[in-house]
């Protein structure tokens, strides 16, 4: 095996349980979403989506095919956001359209990172701006891109963030400001390069802690509706996705500078 970190390993696993859900499903899973009715072989292109992503989790777990893995699975996501997501923002800026665009951006940045991470020579060599620190920093600039528009939503929505916030805890409209404020934050500080290590650990623990604190409770009391269990799917891929991109600046200091 070429495991590089643990987050890795969790973001492999994740794209092969997406996989198997779609493949299940015959659908596309919840984190491609959504995807037109009108879009011709609709069905078929669900069940190849399902195909890439399963072959291509397990691939990035196995040394032989860990680099051709990561380059299909950059490839795809790369041009299924180029395809159903940046389309969109030429029709309406709608919340539908920027949340799905952003977390489609998470993956795309967490899939840039593990393939500079098992990049060859021979990638290195003809794709030298996709590889090394230039493509870290593509993936990172794209990740703090998209928990700008997370945190907003927490404004611009707040009836329906607040009442997410764990009953249990005091003060549910200041919560839901505070998470909003801190995405947009880290998303900056991410951008900039001022302390992006600990906002990239902040933003994944605290997209964790929707999972934990909010989703998986309402899994566990049952009787789950198709938006509570799209809502913890995607979470979950986000938190992974999250992971990489904090693994991506171990050696770094949490209060550093980046140099450019």
């Amino acid at each position: 095996m070429r495991i590089v970190s643990v987050g890795h390993v969790v973001f492999a696993v994740t794209m092969i349980a997406l996989g198997i859900m779609g493949l299940i499903k015959g659908d596309f899973a919840v984190v491609w979403q959504p995807v037109p009715k009108t879009v011709p072989a609709r069905e078929v292109l669900a069940y190849l989506c399902a195909f890439i992503c399963l072959a291509s989790g397990i691939g990035l777990l196995w040394q032989r095919t860990a680099t051709l893995a990561a380059r299909v699975l950059l490839a795809y996501l790369l041009l299924w956001f180029l395809v159903f997501r940046l389309p969109g923002f030429f029709r309406t800026i709608t919340v539908d359209v920027y949340w799905a665009a952003c977390k489609t951006a998470v993956m795309v940045a967490a899939s840039w990172i593990l393939y500079v991470w098992v990049a060859t020579d021979w990638d290195k060599q003809r794709l030298g701006f996709a590889t090394g620190e230039s493509g870290l920093r593509i993936a990172r600039i794209l990740y703090g891109l998209a928990l700008i528009p997370f945190g907003w939503a927490h404004f611009a929505y707040l009836n329906n963030t607040t009442p997410l916030v764990p009953h249990w805890l005091p003060w549910h409209v200041a919560w839901a400001y505070f998470t909003g404020g801190t995405f947009i934050a880290a998303g900056l500080a991410i951008i900039i390069g001022v302390c992006a290590r600990l906002a990239a650990v902040l933003s994944a623990l605290q997209i964790g802690l929707f999972l934990l604190l909010v989703w998986i409770p309402v899994v566990a009391r049952g009787s789950i509706n198709a938006f509570q269990w799209s809502e913890t799917v995607v979470t979950w891929a986000l938190t992974a996705a999250g992971w990489v991109v904090v693994d991506s600046y171990r050696g770094m200091l949490s209060l550093a500078v980046n140099k450019r």
